[in-house]
């Protein structure tokens, strides 16, 4: 079992930066594991990815300006997320997963979520 934990969210103006963490209960540096956000009203979208081998995949609406990492020795995963916009406010959630999804940003691949945390970008 793992246990996810985000923490980081908060509340900037279009233009800034945040970083997002993802800690979690057990030892994951063979996951995969992703960030997804839902905004109200819509749908939770994957946001970007990482596997065991730190290869990694963005949404075409976060390329340059999000960058996901994460550092083994500490079971964290984080999400640096700059040059941010209104349409960028959501709740974020970490995801993970052992085996390799064959969509990184479907939601049925991940079997262990986060509570998520909220970001909320004005303008």
């Amino acid at each position: 079992q793992v246990a996810l934990v985000e923490s980081g969210g908060g509340s900037v103006q279009a233009g800034g930066s945040l970083r997002l963490s993802c800690a979690a209960s057990g030892y994951t540096y063979n996951y995969y594991m992703a960030w997804f956000r839902q905004a109200p009203g819509k749908e939770r979208e994957g946001v970007a990815s990482i596997d065991s081998d730190s290869n990694t995949s963005y949404a075409d609406s976060v390329k340059g300006r999000f960058t996901i990492s994460k550092d083994n020795a500490k079971n964290t995963l984080y999400l640096q997320m700059n040059s941010l916009k209104p349409e960028d406010t959501a709740f974020y959630y970490c995801a993970a997963d052992l085996f390799r999804p064959d969509e990184p940003f479907l939601l049925i691949e991940y079997n262990y979520w986060g509570q998520g945390t909220q970001v909320t970008v004005s303008s």
